[in-house]
């Protein structure tokens, strides 16, 4: 059992507060070898949808990570720390590249992060479907 537990499509309310806030986060991949590869992102939460998502670049190597994982998704996690609060969520990543999906995680983004992503034709997302979450807001 995860410490201080969380129901990623229910959480309290200082948790989600938390996952309002602008704070910078970081997405844990798992490279070909098994190793942990742990990059910055911003990442935006959606418990209504059990969705967190993270906007990035296709040709980025988390994306190559979650590809590799094939059709069944990649185990990742994505983490934001802020003195004693902390909050992780887990789940399967997929990379979207349909335009309504990349375009509602760029609004996302400017909404949490206050700044709008510069257009980009080489834009995706990586969706992941939360299958666990944690922490404290």
């Amino acid at each position: 059992m995860a410490a201080h537990p969380q129901d990623p499509g229910a959480p309290d309310a200082p948790y989600l507060a938390f996952w309002q806030q602008r704070h910078l986060c970081t997405l844990t991949t798992l490279r070909p070898d098994g190793s942990p590869h742990v990059v910055p992102v911003g990442v935006t939460y959606d418990p209504e949808a059990r969705l967190a998502r993270v906007i990035t670049l296709k040709s980025s190597v988390k994306v190559r990570h979650v590809l590799a994982a094939g059709p069944d998704g990649a185990r990742v996690a994505v983490c934001q720390v802020d003195g004693g609060r902390w909050a992780t969520l887990e789940g399967r990543a997929y990379v979207r590249t349909e335009p309504e999906r990349v375009g509602d995680a760029e609004r996302r983004y400017a909404e949490r992060y206050g700044r709008t992503p510069t257009p980009n034709p080489d834009r995706v997302v990586i969706e992941i479907e939360l299958t666990r979450a944690m922490g404290r807001g």
